[in-house]
């Protein structure tokens, strides 16, 4: 039985699923509603009824450092002290008897705030105005490559300044943030925690409790959910319950619930690019200001020269974290703008300015180095190919053609765009033990979020083990058990992101299996010399008794030209992963890599007030995508090219540029018409923001297109 069967029957077991231990607390944050204030005092409102309140825990209670969260850039307190730097930033921690009294409590704190001669920084705007930066270390900056000055002054033509701006966008895991802390003898503490990183959990719980990392032991057993926010976001809810439970000697856990969540979370970062490009016909050289992490997936065409002018803004709004294809999601949409501005200048068809910039293998080593791979290995052109013939784009492009002429208030558009991903994969542990019956204990360092981990670690290690040929593959799976990740058991688990952590953990396992198939292979050879056939369990209980010891995708939408909805009537995607350990999981992680960044880019809007607080309260004002807003017609090919593995978690993502490509070329059409009636509007340049929400896509096709149309027709 496949570890998948778990969730279908609803017996997977998460923190919160966990039975709460006798007298067990529970807490809720009470967080700033200022984005930068001196904090006086914490009261409640008069005459609040505070039942079963035990303790309100501050930064005054932590016996070791005000640590909440910790990365390779620094840390961030788990409570602020006196200044509190963001409207969302945790200030203290109700513990009551039970979730609903912690929470209700927290809703009545009221904080007393001194904001004279504080001026928060609230956009990137006034962070340029102030020079207000994060140093970007040089390691890494990106590299320029070619020679930018000599691309631009050689240029026939020249774009200069042109801005994109993309907003930020919530994690909206099933499962919201959630730890449970037990103190342990001898001074030490077992945390429960819903995270991507127990490792430095771990760590940060140690440091803020002030014991040696001994005395603190981080167990996650499977994560509801997790895009990138349950890694350094995950770290301050699991050290306050672990410094809570240190204060009362009491087990506590929290639970925070989703509008809590929304405004401490941060998501993912928004961005605003400038750029310059200039080229000859269709051949473009590109100047963006964007941040590092961008650069990899900008990377996808041949821009002949890249030169980059990078600024972090520090501002006083909750810090970001990253999200399934941190950056790379903005980089390919970057990209995406910068062809069609050029294509659009130039009066051209946008697919064939995309088609000629696609890289030759010459260019993907000039811009990926060492990480080009062999040429055999570079599939992107021939995808291209096929994903046109294969989805018959040409064919729909004419017939899409034929429906706008027919069609004045409904308009379609078609688009397709390539990526390349870069693959790093880095060390991850793992351990197999094989028990004296014959079964199987595997246990890894990356965690189970959802995305297929364990299935595709239990399916290596049955492999791997039949190797030695004493049962089947098939007979071995039933024997595997894959156990929670235990900071105590298995040191260094690292962090699982990336979408390379499953394949690191497979590696472990192999050769965790290698070794103990080359132990067990000359005492296998002996028993079948004196016992002729041989079962597993012969092998080990014998055993035991001599103490052995790349992608392309094309979309296809319809708008509704006086509402401004948007539907994906098609998807194709054809995505080369290389040497799948799991084609059912990575189809999975495709599709649902896709239909994320749908919502990335149609539908996700993150809003905070004046004072930089989240505004947004869970689905009734955050929409995320539907059953009504994935493609009619879903269309995935997963080509085995037998090249390595590569991740399916999120490149997929970045391919979700293409709807938006596709709802701007919807929205030239209708602009188009729109010029027919006497409009004034230019038709082929103009900016479609991020998200494409309804509104902007109703204004964008002429707010008053019917009164145009009617004067048009009298006219006429």
């Amino acid at each position: 039985m496949l570890l998948t069967h778990h969730k279908f029957v609803g017996e997977a077991v998460y923190v919160d699923d966990i039975p709460s231990p006798s007298n067990c607390l529970h807490g809720a944050f009470i967080y700033s509603t200022e984005p930068l204030a001196w904090v006086k005092d914490i009261k409640f409102k008069p005459g609040s009824s505070l039942d079963g309140v035990i303790k309100l825990i501050s930064s005054k209670d932590i016996p070791g450092e005000n640590i909440g969260a910790q990365t390779m850039f620094g840390s961030e307190p788990l409570y602020a002290d006196e200044l509190t730097e963001c409207a969302g930033q945790r200030i203290a921690l109700v513990v009551a008897d039970t979730q609903r009294n912690a929470d209700m409590a927290a809703n009545l704190a009221v904080i007393n705030y001194d904001k004279e001669n504080l001026d928060p920084i609230l956009s990137v705007e006034k962070a340029f105005e102030r020079c207000s930066f994060f140093e970007v270390p040089s390691s890494l900056y990106p590299k320029q490559v070619g020679d930018f000055s000599k691309g631009m002054a050689e240029a026939d033509h020249q774009i200069h300044s042109a801005e994109i701006k993309l907003g930020s966008q919530y994690y909206f895991y099933m499962e919201t943030q959630a730890a449970l802390a037990v103190p342990d003898e001898d001074n030490c503490m077992i945390v429960y925690s819903s995270s991507q990183c127990p490792e430095l959990a771990h760590s940060t719980i140690a440091k803020c409790l002030g014991v040696p990392g001994h005395n603190v032991r981080v167990i996650t057993r499977r994560v509801g959910g997790g895009f990138g926010g349950k890694a350094i976001k995950a770290m301050p809810v699991s050290t306050a319950c672990a410094l809570a439970a240190y204060k009362l000697q009491r087990p506590v856990r929290i639970y925070v619930n989703r509008q809590t969540d929304m405004i401490m979370a941060g998501g993912r970062h928004p961005m605003k690019i400038t750029y310059s490009v200039g080229f000859k016909g269709i051949s473009v050289d590109i100047s963006p200001l964007l941040p590092n992490h961008m650069f990899g997936s900008l990377r996808k065409y041949d821009w002949g020269a890249l030169a980059f002018d990078i600024k972090v803004c520090k501002t006083n709004r909750p810090s970001r974290s990253s999200m399934r294809a941190p950056g790379e999601v903005q980089g390919s949409f970057i990209a995406e703008a910068i062809i069609e501005n050029v294509a659009s200048t130039l009066s051209l068809d946008v697919d064939s300015v995309r088609s000629i910039n696609l890289h030759k293998y010459e260019s993907l080593e000039l811009f990926f180095k060492n990480s080009a791979g062999e040429p055999l290995e570079y599939t992107l052109p021939s995808i291209w190919n096929k994903l046109g013939t294969s989805s018959s784009f040409y064919h729909r492009i004419e017939m899409l053609k034929q429906f706008n002429r027919c069609n004045k208030w409904r308009k379609r558009g078609i688009s397709r765009v390539p990526i390349v991903h870069e693959v790093t994969l880095k060390a991850t542990p793992g351990k197999v033990s094989i028990l004296c019956d014959g079964s199987i204990v595997v246990e890894v360092g990356g965690i189970e979020l959802g995305q297929g981990l364990w299935t595709k670690v239990k399916q290596m290690t049955a492999y791997a083990l039949g190797l030695i040929q004493c049962g089947g593959t098939d007979e071995l799976l039933e024997k595997v058990r894959v156990i929670q990740t235990d900071t105590l058991s298995l040191i260094q688990g690292g962090t699982t992101a990336g979408s390379t952590t499953s394949e690191s953990s497979c590696e472990a396992v192999r050769r965790c299996c290698d070794i103990l198939v080359e132990r067990l292979t000359a005492f296998k050879e002996r028993l079948v010399e004196q016992m002729g056939s041989l079962k597993w369990e012969t092998l080990i209980l014998q055993n035991e008794k001599e103490k052995y010891g790349d992608v392309k995708y094309g979309t296809e939408v319809e708008i509704d030209v006086l509402t401004g909805q948007t539907t994906i009537l098609q998807t194709d995607i054809i995505y080369d992963c290389g040497q799948s350990l799991n084609p059912a999981v990575d189809l999975g992680q495709t599709e649902g890599a896709f239909v994320q960044g749908i919502g990335f880019f149609m539908l996700e809007e993150y809003p905070t007030n004046s004072k930089g607080l989240v505004t947004a309260e869970g689905t009734w004002t955050y929409k995320i995508p539907t059953v009504d807003t994935i493609p009619k017609q879903f269309n995935v090919e997963i080509l085995n090219s037998g090249h390595h593995k590569h991740p399916s978690g999120e490149p997929p993502l970045t391919l979700a540029a293409s709807v938006h490509c596709a709802i701007r070329a919807a929205i030239k059409e209708a602009r188009e018409q729109l010029h027919s009636w006497g409009g004034d509007e230019s038709s082929s340049t103009f900016k479609l923001e991020v998200p494409a929400i309804m509104p902007v896509v109703k204004e964008l096709c002429g707010l008053d297109s019917v009164q145009r149309f009617l004067q048009w027709t009298i006219g006429s």
